[in-house]
């Protein structure tokens, strides 16, 4: 349970879904669990299709100042990917920010093909998990193809001329989200900010800034007959460096997905970027955990665990 999921009751839904489909009839609402921040649903048509709902928070109240206007970065991350890349998004079908209906902003898409890699993987060989990370690595490389003239979160309009810039921002929003709660993160806030303009030439080497979708784990990825068949949930996508992604992350950095990516080895100043980068990730989890109220603290001890290794 998230403070974050915005649940409707049946004859809310039964509204929205009238306005965007208004020569349809609902057969059937169920709730998607697998997702932590928005709620969604499928929805089945007695036509015979299907659509998925997904529907913001009504405030920002479970949010970290680092979630900046999800629902509009993910339509926008949406749009962009099916504008450049070759991979499958799904289409957005209606889009409403007027609350009128619904207390949060919404948007109707398409069902994309396949099932939840998270929820099969313990089902799959290890040949055909090979074949998912290598193409998850190609579709890595596809975003790291589609370029900005600046850094920064695409829910926002606001971009920083240099990648250190953006980083610290992220940094520093951690740090006060922390603050503001009391959650123990290990070390002061001095002591990571110190840390991080102790490294910023590293930064500084990187000039173009790339679409990333930020939290690709297995969760956000659909499979079938072997294939990647869609990504989803793009609502922290921003314009960064292909290594900010989960996939580059310590935890479960694949050999397939770096060959598919195209790198196998990274520089002194690279490695130095990807512990940034789990430093980021780690303290995201730690602190989200009580933003959005989990009752289960296990995430926290998690990544906490993690942070230690990183900064170790």
């Amino acid at each position: 349970m998230t403070i974050t999921k915005n649940r409707q009751s049946r004859e809310t839904i039964s509204r929205m879904a009238e306005a965007a489909f208004p020569d349809k009839h609902i057969a059937d609402i169920k709730e998607l669990t697998e997702g932590m921040c928005n709620v969604t649903y499928s929805i089945a048509f007695t036509d015979g299709s299907e659509s998925i709902l997904k529907i913001a928070a009504k405030d920002r109240s479970g949010n970290t100042s680092n979630e900046v206007n999800l629902m509009g970065a993910e339509i926008r991350a949406m749009k962009l990917v099916a504008e450049k890349c070759s991979f499958k998004v799904a289409d957005v079908q209606y889009y409403d920010t007027g609350n009128t209906i619904c207390d949060g902003h919404y948007f109707f898409m398409e069902k994309l093909e396949g099932e939840n890699f998270f929820l099969i993987k313990d089902s799959m060989s290890e040949e055909e998990i090979a074949v998912i990370e290598t193409e998850l690595g190609g579709i890595s490389r596809e975003l790291a193809a589609v370029h900005n003239t600046g850094f920064g979160f695409l829910g926002e309009d606001r971009r920083y001329d240099s990648l250190y810039m953006f980083v610290k921002h992220m940094l520093t929003n951690l740090l006060s989200d922390a603050e503001k709660k009391n959650i123990d993160i290990l070390y002061d806030e001095k002591m990571y900010l110190n840390k991080l303009e102790n490294d910023k030439s590293a930064f500084n080497i990187v000039r173009k800034a790339s679409l990333v979708h930020w939290d690709m784990w297995e969760g956000n990825v659909f499979v079938k007959d072997g294939h990647v068949t869609g990504i989803i949930d793009w609502e922290r996508a921003l314009w960064g460096e292909p290594y900010m992604d989960d996939r580059f992350r310590m935890h479960n950095r694949d050999k397939h997905f770096l060959e598919g990516f195209g790198q196998t080895s990274f520089s002194e100043e690279e490695s130095i970027r990807l512990r940034w980068y789990d430093i980021i990730l780690y303290l995201t989890m730690m602190i989200e955990v009580f933003y959005r109220e989990f009752e289960d603290k296990g995430q926290y001890f998690r990544a906490r665990e993690m942070l230690e290794k990183v900064m170790s």
